[in-house]
């Protein structure tokens, strides 16, 4: 079952589709490669055409709706219970640190990560606190709740733009959908991400564009003109070379060819090579996978996946969710992700960052005609989680106050959360890029890095 859901705006999956945002922000494969192709041929030059000397990858998971603090990374257990909820706090691994109970395994591995309790912004609906989190920008105008807003470049795009790949593959990877504000705005369809559908716990979950034709994965096209013959019969890639004969095909063909017949891309794409001990570990549902194949796929170089899960905008019946569904997947998940990659000696060179837009009000909403208790939108205090990339271990930044009201300790907003990022993956955040128009636009404005993840 998906956990992709609905926020209060009322915005699903299929609504982003029809507005048009697949053009806007995910491709299909030959749609990327197309579009680098003719970037290559005469179009605008990629931004930061010198690739940097970092090679660390990111997966950033991505809390669709907005996560609430207290049910995670910060309870307040001495607050009034219309602030506590349901839920007790645990010690973690720590000494002195209490995670709720709802994350006993991220509590148990808590000496292999951080947690910034008080990143805080002032945009409290979605579209706008999408955007904020997802770019490290304000939106220049006000935003209603269900916008869909692209006014810069998303964390992923940029790292397409400045980051080389390897045998193909593509620069920057959204799973199952991608945020709102997941895009490349001015950078262009290049730096779009490869969005990989489906759920890869499914035994018939396979990766459209990079599946193999029957006789080239048999052995029977013996030739290089045989295997284009087969590749040509790919539906997608014939049909994208008829419709934009702009582009050298031959470019594009190589692209394609280099990808679907590298065998540790293909190896890369398939879950079902990991030891059912591995698989289980994540958890045998469609988030946990997700975030196995995410591992898999940064091992191989790609250097920026999304791991996209909604359903975190619980302004009701948020004591369930965190008990039986939403908090267990994200628990067991994400403690595997760190755990797996601490101990195949590669959490050094991939960094893991968990967020939503904001976090929750701090009193309970109990409001007539809602199921169950819930807490609403609040961006005025939110927890971060942060793995690898040289980030300390067990540590606690920042603080909010008492009752989780507002981040009150080592304040840190969006752009300084941007600019740690970027630059902890070679990437300077004061860089200038030009937008459609050629005018100058600057990466992060006013962006300070957050020193505590830094050794």
């Amino acid at each position: 079952m998906s956990i992709f859901r609905r926020n209060c705006d009322g915005l699903g999956r299929r609504d982003f589709l029809q507005l048009g945002m697949g053009a806007l922000g995910g491709l299909t494969l030959p749609q990327i490669m197309a579009s680098q192709a003719r970037a290559s041929v005469g179009g605008a030059p990629v931004v930061g055409a010198g690739v940097p000397p970092s090679d660390l990858r990111c997966i950033l998971i991505w809390l669709d709706g907005g996560p609430s603090h207290f049910e995670t990374f910060d309870p307040k257990p001495e607050a009034p219970s219309e602030i506590r909820g349901e839920f007790n706090s645990i010690p973690t691994s720590v000494p002195g640190v209490h995670f709720c109970e709802t994350m006993p395994r991220l509590a148990k591995s808590f000496k292999k990560f951080s947690v910034i309790r008080s990143i805080a912004h002032n945009q409290n609906n979605h579209g706008a606190g999408n955007h904020y989190m997802m770019t490290g920008r304000p939106t220049p105008q006000p935003v209603g709740c269900g916008a869909f807003v692209t006014f810069h470049p998303s964390l992923g795009s940029v790292v397409s733009s400045q980051r080389a790949t390897r045998e193909g593959m593509p620069a920057y990877v959204s799973m199952p959908s991608i945020s709102r504000s997941g895009g490349p705005n001015f950078l262009g369809a290049k730096h779009s991400p490869f969005v990989i559908g489906g759920d890869p716990n499914s035994t018939s979950f396979s990766v459209r564009d990079v599946s193999l034709p029957k006789e080239i994965a048999e052995g029977r096209a013996q030739s290089r003109v045989a295997l284009r013959t087969s590749l040509d019969r790919m539906k997608r890639i014939a049909d994208k070379a008829a419709e934009d004969p702009a582009v050298s095909f031959d470019q594009f063909y190589s692209q394609g060819f280099d990808l679907i017949t590298s065998k540790s891309a293909q190896d890369a794409f398939d879950v079902n090579r990991e030891p059912d001990v591995t698989r289980d570990s994540y958890g045998r549902h469609d988030f946990g996978q997700r975030l196995l194949l995410a591992r898999r796929l940064t091992e191989v170089g790609v250097p920026f996946v999304t791991v996209y899960s909604g359903g975190w905008d619980h302004h009701s019946e948020i004591f369930p969710a965190f008990r039986d569904t939403a908090g267990p997947k994200l628990d067991q998940g994400v403690a595997a992700l760190i755990n797996d990659l601490d101990q195949r000696g590669t959490l050094d060179n991939t960094i893991v960052i968990v967020m939503g837009e904001f976090g929750r009000t701090p009193i309970i909403n109990t409001l007539a005609g809602r199921k169950s208790p819930g807490r609403d939108h609040w961006s005025f205090a939110m927890s971060v989680l942060m793995a690898g990339g040289g980030a300390p271990r067990g540590q606690i930044v920042g603080a909010t106050d008492r009752k989780g009201y507002y981040a009150s300790e080592s304040v840190y907003a969006p752009e300084d959360l941007a600019a740690t990022l970027y630059t902890k993956m070679g990437i300077d955040p004061t860089l200038t890029l030009h937008d459609t128009a050629g005018r100058p636009v600057q990466l992060v404005n006013n962006g300070r890095l957050i020193k505590e993840v830094f050794a």
